[in-house]
């Protein structure tokens, strides 16, 4: 019986081979070299299939498929777990051909790499009783590292030298992948710890207005990227509604994303007007110059007074709507996106009742590719809404029916609603805290 050392050896060889071994007929070089051909050709097919993802069980299921397409059988992976083995994973073929799993964990030891529960046999039987006529034991490393063993058997034919070395080529190509992957996955964990802690969350706005946000990221690997909304707190019960959106996406712009947000509760801690606090905005990115150009959306909103003052930094304006639940765009006056040290920015007013929903966005909510920016403006507009319905329901009905699940940018929505409330005595006196 075999010890499993000679079952895997260097690529130039079989690295673990059981079965009958039958001695290859002498062929001409012509038909050599149309074989070579054939093979590299399947090679070259197989090895296209693995590694289409950065995804490691993606891998290891092109893993199993390229290698019966290359040499039939059937093929499974078994995944490093700690300092151990898994069972058999991503198997492509008739599971009962495999040998125990003890098997390929054997196989391994015998050729140092840390094994659980290994067989003190190099060989074991496949389950029912029955040999194999080829087996091969492939580890998957990469570098220094090791991510867990391709095993592979048929029965029947034995295996030639030439298919066992596709089959190396093949598990070879699937460990660098699988690396690719663990390093991608680990710089995604990274940045999502910092996407996390850039995501603040918005401030309270006053009691008499009653705010839904939501947020969706392009994709769904990235958790926040250069959208964001805001409220803050003014005195006298107004509430300051903001809608930002900086260029590009992921890390970066989060980043970018976070900076204005501090600037703009630092400038609007002042209660300036709308427009003045983009001007200062402005000023303070436009002295950094790694700093990304962003629009902005204010919306000052005063219950009290039942009005609106917006201010825009190159942002798409509000949505308007009425209790009967028609909606309408809000125009405001449009100055360049922060960050270009321009200026040039003024406010506007108009009304709000109790009742009415005030929608602000970010422009990957009605974007579509190739589509004019007023035709998708025109469709939002065109949306009609239960009358009864919360500003939550307002939005689920806006990112509903505008398919916002697959829109090709992020997208951060805001609605606000007023309503009276009983004012105290003293309300005029109050502050940014008040009621």
């Amino acid at each position: 019986m075999w010890g499993v050392a000679r079952w895997i050896q260097s690529r130039r060889r079989p690295l673990a081979v059981h079965g009958d071994r039958r001695k290859d007929s002498v062929r001409g070089e012509d038909e050599q070299a149309a074989e070579a051909a054939v093979r590299l050709g399947d090679l070259r097919e197989a090895l296209a299939g693995v590694g289409t993802t950065l995804d490691a069980d993606a891998i290891c299921t092109e893993l199993t498929r390229a290698a019966v397409r290359l040499a039939g059988g059937t093929a499974a992976v078994l995944r490093r777990t700690g300092d151990g083995f898994s069972g058999y994973d991503a198997i492509h073929g008739n599971p009962e051909l495999l040998p125990d799993a003890r098997w390929a964990r054997a196989a391994a030891r015998e050729v140092g790499v840390p094994a659980v529960d290994a067989a003190p046999e190099p060989w074991l039987e496949y389950a029912g009783g029955t040999r194999p006529g080829a087996a091969l034991c492939l580890l998957l490393t990469s570098g220094e590292e090791w991510y867990g063993v391709l095993v592979w058997a048929r029965p029947g034919a034995a295996l030639r030298r030439a298919e066992a070395e596709l089959l190396a080529m093949l598990a070879e190509r699937a460990a660098v992948h699988i690396r690719h992957a663990g390093a991608y996955e680990q710089v995604s964990r990274t940045a999502g710890d910092l996407q996390r802690a850039l995501l603040a969350e918005p401030g309270r706005p006053h009691p008499n207005l009653d705010v839904a946000i939501r947020y969706l990221p392009a994709g769904r690997r990235t958790l926040v990227g250069g959208d964001w909304c805001e409220t803050v707190r003014l005195h006298f019960g107004r509430t300051l509604l903001v809608v930002g959106d900086v260029m590009g996406h992921g890390l970066e712009s989060a980043v970018d994303m976070s900076a204005y947000r501090s600037s703009l509760r630092y400038i609007a801690s002042a209660d300036l007007p709308p427009h003045r606090v983009l001007r200062q905005m402005d000023d303070i990115a436009s002295g950094e110059e790694e700093r990304r150009p962003a629009t902005c959306l204010l919306a000052r909103v005063d219950p009290g007074r039942g009005q609106i003052t917006l201010a825009s930094a190159g942002h798409l304006p509000p949505v308007l709507i009425g209790r009967q639940g028609e909606a309408v765009l809000l125009p405001a006056p449009v100055g360049p996106p922060l960050g270009t040290g321009l200026g040039g920015y003024e406010s506007a007013n108009h009304g709000l009742e109790p009742g009415e929903t005030l929608v602000l966005f970010t422009d990957g909510l009605v974007e579509r590719r190739g589509e004019d920016i007023d035709h998708s403006l025109a469709r939002l507009a065109a949306l009609r809404f239960p009358a009864d319905g919360g500003v939550g329901e307002v939005l689920d009905t806006v990112l509903a029916r505008l398919d916002a699940e697959h829109a090709e940018d992020d997208v951060a929505i805001l609605a606000a609603r007023p309503h009276l409330r009983p004012a105290p005595a003293d309300a005029d006196a109050q502050g940014p805290g008040g009621g």
